[in-house]
């Protein structure tokens, strides 16, 4: 039946608001649940305008329900009830959300005769009880302009006022208050409009799960220049600028990148049922499928590509409406005594460009980048427009690939090369880009596309944090920092293919050191050095650092001593180029590690097998004053210690501080440290309910756990985790490591899947040792139930290594060949699968 019919009847039977409230409630929720199929039909921001319009007319129905109901049959003419219904922000931009609020403004004059108050109070509860989620705001006409001046979000929603239904005659005197309002104060509202949205922008930078909605070129940098263009010129659509503020191509490009966000963002809200406007990695099979898309990581690339171009669009065209209310008089003189060129200035580290200079040519925007003082820079808007619309003649000259060379022989670089990025000339300027140009990295651990975490890996080598491995970068010669820089840049360039990205990475580097005139002798490190660049990190966070085989297997791919050091410095910058804090104490600690083992290996032409690596540490330790005043006996206990790795993993003072300990141990104590992440030290003579312990601590993501038998029967626990604990939770933290020596002590473990398939076992690692990887999905618990396991076969781990990601891990165990466990491998994979 007619809805129109059925709230008649109600209304004609004296029925209650509830009555009228389910009706509503109802119509509603059939409309939402047809959603889904007017999206399969219309898409972008014609499905938005359509269900903005569907809004329009549900709540005109409700306000003609709440008169009808009000006044009986005698309903006065509409116009003459001074109420006017407005919608305000995204609805009232036609671009609403299906599960935003429904932001209205309801304005009303206080005319005798009409209880207008008592309307607008029976409205919105008719709304709220079927089920409207609301944002409103209640005003009498002569009180907008007050209200807009005292919050400048209330100014910014009325900017976008439209009417839905009601009062013309109110309406049209509200109109005249908005725009008072538009002209009053402008300055003050545009800045104040833009510093809101660099600081928004700071807190929702580029991401491999972007922000739609808040984050850098998400719609709200879509609003803020229409925000910008409707206070300046009065316009009710960005389009009606076309040709004063920019072409009709850049609109369409720029349109149609928007287009996108608003069906991306639509069809976040559907497949959730929610307000959800991050594009998070878990969403993109069924977003990508609802839009239409077979290839989700093609998907994810024109997004993050649309966000690039209206981020680009929104810099370059906002700061060219708003020159006018930032231009001081007294600047003027200043910006003449920093003129670099005509229309070209530099003021504070920053460049600018006017707008009425025509975009020039590529390579004397090269030159003057290189003639500039070797220092970071800023840049203006206007600037980025110079980039953004320059003249690149492809393929590329000899003379730009020279321009290439000397910019990247200056120290800083990363500003230019952020500057290409923002510009849309990086892949242009280095073509071994075009493949990975906003490529999405869905491994968890990346939170940049391939071209942006390009640039932050040269951010990173520029602004080392590390003081040995900056020493190391600064005592290179020149020609090795510029390999560097290249390497740095291209690493990642080989992804996007089916091949191995190191392999293609590295035939890429070959003809980029070829267009650079690089020596031979440079060329194959570089392509060394790109083929390679994963290597350092890998065997540091999965494999025993400290074991002679892989140390010497480690060196035979990476050459000798400076590509070592090359490599070490490439793989810090690759790390913390990665973005979200991945660089830790941790692996900080695993990288020098290793490079120290390698630098060993590298510097000695005779094998340095654990034996005589064990006898080098022993002699280090032997010449220590500290060693040398302990008692006799305790000297000869620290070398019976059975354990190689006890020695080297472990500085000379740090083992004899152990061994004091160990000495001073009766039944258990114990350490806790938490200055850069927590570590704790167990010494032990009695029973140790590790799985207990982990358990209880699951909350804590472990990094790397050592486990030594010393002598006196004391055996030394060292747990690494990956972060800092809450100072509030350490005497929580103390009474658990308490508990954990009451061998009744259980916790129920977590359902861990384990694969046959994940796990490998080598029980050929050394003559003492075997090695257990187990690499599977990421799961809470799954560390003290893999030593739940091994505790029930009886085996003795020695260390652990664990490297974790968002959805994996790659867990390492060195044990003990004891217990005829390599004779029963079979025992091992059936009881950590079951």
């Amino acid at each position: 039946m007619d809805i129109l019919i059925q709230i008649e009847d109600i209304i004609e039977k004296n029925g209650s608001d509830f009555e009228l409230s389910k009706l509503f409630r109802q119509y509603i929720k059939e409309y939402k649940d047809s959603l889904h199929q007017l999206f399969e039909k219309n898409q972008g921001k014609d499905f938005l305008v359509r269900h903005t319009k569907k809004l329009d007319s549900i709540i005109e129905l409700m306000y003609k329900t709440v008169l009808r109901r009000t006044f009986g049959n005698y309903l006065p003419m509409r116009s003459s009830i001074p109420i006017a219904i407005v919608a305000l922000g995204s609805y009232g931009r036609e671009q609403l959300c299906v599960h935003s609020d429904i932001d209205l403004l309801i304005v009303y004059e206080d005319v005798h005769g009409y209880n207008s108050e008592l309307i607008i109070e029976k409205l919105f509860y008719l709304a709220l009880d079927a089920g409207l989620k609301l944002g409103h705001r209640v005003h009498e006409v002569q009180d907008i302009f007050k209200a807009s001046n005292e919050d400048i979000t209330i100014k910014t929603a009325l900017l976008e006022g439209r009417f839905i239904c009601g009062s013309s005659f109110t309406w049209h005197a509200t109109s005249r208050e908005l725009s008072k309002m538009r002209h009053y104060n402008q300055k003050e509202f545009i800045l104040n409009k833009i510093e809101e949205a660099q600081a928004r922008r700071r807190k929702f930078s580029i991401s491999m799960e972007p922000n739609i909605k808040e984050g850098v070129g998400g719609l709200r940098d879509a609003q803020l220049i229409f925000w910008v263009a409707k206070t300046i010129y009065g316009v009710e659509s960005v389009r009606e600028l076309t040709d004063e503020l920019f072409t009709d191509d850049e609109y369409k490009e720029y349109r149609m990148a928007l287009e996108l966000l608003f069906r991306v963002r639509s069809a976040l809200h559907l497949i959730t049922s929610k307000q959800e406007d991050t594009l998070r990695l878990e969403h993109i099979p069924q977003v990508a499928e609802l839009l239409g898309f077979s290839d989700h990581k093609k998907f994810s690339s024109k997004v993050l590509e649309a966000g690039w171009r209206v981020n680009n669009f929104t810099q370059i065209f906002v700061k060219k409406m708003v020159r006018s209310f930032i231009y001081e008089s007294s600047n003027v003189s200043i910006f003449k005594k920093q003129r670099l060129q005509k229309g070209i200035y530099e003021y504070e580290s920053r460049l600018f460009a006017s707008y009425n200079l025509s975009p020039r040519p590529i390579n004397e925007l090269l030159e003057l980048l290189i003639n500039l003082e070797d220092k970071d820079y800023k840049y203006d808007a206007g600037f980025l427009n110079q980039f953004t619309y320059t003249t690149i003649a492809h393929p590329l000259r000899q003379k730009t690939y020279t321009l290439i060379k000397k910019l990247l022989e200056k120290k800083h670089i990363y500003s230019f090369l952020k500057l290409f990025y923002d510009a849309g000339i990086l892949h242009e300027l280095f073509p071994s880009f075009k493949k990975v140009l906003h490529l999405p990295q869905f491994d968890g651990y990346h939170h940049y596309p391939v071209d942006l975490h390009s640039v932050k890996s040269i951010q990173a080598l520029e602004n080392i944090k590390e003081p040995f491995i900056k020493k190391l970068y600064e005592e290179m010669n020149e020609k090795e920092k510029l390999l560097l820089k290249a390497t740095v840049l291209l690493h990642d360039t080989g992804k996007g293919r089916k091949q191995d990205h190191s392999e293609v990475g590295a035939k890429l580097v070959a003809e980029f050191a070829k267009k650079m005139h690089f020596d031979p002798e440079l060329t194959v490190r570089a392509i060394t050095l790109v083929k390679y660049h994963i290597l350092m990190s890998s065997v540091a966070f999965k494999d025993n650092i400290h074991n002679e085989k892989t140390l010497y297997k480690f060196m035979s791919n990476v050459g000798d001593e400076k590509n070592l050091k090359l490599l070490y410095v490439l793989t810090y910058a690759d790390i913390n180029g990665v973005g979200g804090h991945t660089y830790t104490t941790f692996s900080s600690k695993l990288l020098y590690e290793l490079y120290t083992n390698a630098l060993e290996v590298a510097q000695n032409k005779e094998r340095i097998t654990d034996a005589k690596k064990r006898v080098l540490v022993e002699k280090r330790v032997k010449n220590l004053p500290e060693f040398q005043e302990l008692p006799k006996l305790l000297q000869n206990k620290i070398f019976s210690v059975v354990s190689n790795l006890f020695f080297f993993k472990n500085t000379p003072l740090h083992i004899i501080d152990i061994a004091l300990q160990a000495k001073n141990t009766q039944d258990y104590t114990f350490n806790i440290f938490n200055e850069k992440s927590l570590t704790i030290e167990i010494f032990r003579t009695r029973p140790l309910n590790l799985a207990y312990l982990l358990a209880t601590l699951s909350h804590f993501d472990v990094a790397s756990m050592e486990i030594y038998t010393l002598f006196d029967d004391v055996k030394y626990f060292k747990i690494e985790f990956t972060k800092k604990a809450d100072e509030s939770v350490i005497e929580d933290i103390l009474q658990i490591i308490d508990d954990a020596f009451d061998m009744s002590k259980e916790v129920k473990l977590r359902n861990i899947e384990i694969k046959e398939s994940e796990i490998i076992i080598d029980c050929e690692h050394s003559l003492t040792h075997a090695e257990i990887n187990i690499q599977t999905k990421n799961q809470m618990g799954l560390l003290a139930y893999v030593i739940h396991k091994f505790e029930q076969l009886g085996i003795n781990i020695v260390s652990a290594k664990i490297h974790s990601s968002k959805f994996k891990v790659r867990d390492s165990f060195l044990m003990e060949k004891q217990n005829n466990i390599c004779n029963n491998v079979n025992k091992i994979y059936e009881l950590l699968t079951k």
